[in-house]
């Protein structure tokens, strides 16, 4: 089983000329689940657009590496050959092609020139993976997430997950928006791929809730678009039951939010 590193260092990212991230360390193996908690506005999701190479946002100084290999010089398409994934707090509604097509497109584009998967094979991964998630068959005759509701949007998100099996995942707030039925779904499926596969997972939350059901390795709380404390799963537990309060008593922050100084 292959073994895959994320190292992010010294990352800082600007947003039309604002700094956003001022300083960013964190290294992701695989195997580990790193959560990032942290209040509004702190730099949560601009972690996430700066791994996948969202063009609106600037990486001004840092590096982001995958198996010492410079992601910042990658596409955003090479990135996600490389091994990259990005579960989205948003996902785009794509007229005229269907979820089936996308998806078979997607897993063949990370394969090389004559390894394609067949069809069949497709079919069948495809099939088990909507019934794991409990997705209607006829979604993935759809177009891409044109008409789904929020819930059918984030499990589709899971789907690609499971059926591309990407080195290292990025999960943006795979959370908001479900209901408790539907985080439990999509919650099982995550932990299913974290038993079958060796993969690498960064998970971008606001709520403990859901590392009730996905239980990380470690805990990481940004503000003011730094790390300012890690720990295990005690430390969510606690922010949870006493919220960030402490924390910014701890550290002498008074605003926690980006573009602030302690």
């Amino acid at each position: 089983m292959s073994t895959n590193t994320l190292e992010i260092k010294d990352l800082h990212v600007s947003v039309e000329g604002k700094e956003i991230l001022k300083g960013i360390n964190l290294t992701i193996k695989s195997g580990e689940f790193h959560a990032i908690m942290g209040p509004n506005g702190t730099g949560k999701s601009t972690l996430a657009s700066a791994i996948m190479g969202h063009p609106s946002y600037e990486v001004t100084s840092g590096s982001i590496l995958l198996n010492g290999e410079e992601v910042l010089e990658m596409e955003v398409d090479e990135r996600a050959r490389a091994g990259l994934f990005l579960a989205m707090q948003y996902p785009s509604e794509i007229s005229g092609v269907t979820t089936s097509d996308f998806l078979r497109s997607s897993i063949n584009a990370r394969r090389e020139e004559g390894d394609e998967i067949s069809l069949m094979k497709f079919i069948k991964e495809m099939d088990g993976a909507l019934e794991e998630l409990e997705i209607d068959k006829n979604m993935a005759q759809r177009y891409l997430n044109e008409g789904f509701s929020g819930g059918e949007k984030k499990r589709n998100e899971i789907l690609q997950m499971k059926l591309l099996n990407p080195a290292i995942a990025v999960l943006d707030e795979i959370d908001s928006g479900l209901d408790i039925d539907a985080l439990r779904i999509v919650s099982d499926a995550v932990n299913n791929i974290r038993e079958e596969s060796n993969i690498g997972c960064l998970i971008i939350t606001h709520y403990q809730r859901l590392l009730n059901y996905i239980k990380p390795d470690f805990v990481h709380v940004i503000m003011q678009g730094r790390i300012v404390k890690s720990g295990g799963v005690e430390l969510a537990e606690r922010l949870e039951k006493d919220g960030y309060e402490w924390i910014k008593e701890e550290l002498g922050i008074e605003d926690e939010t980006v573009g602030q100084n302690a």
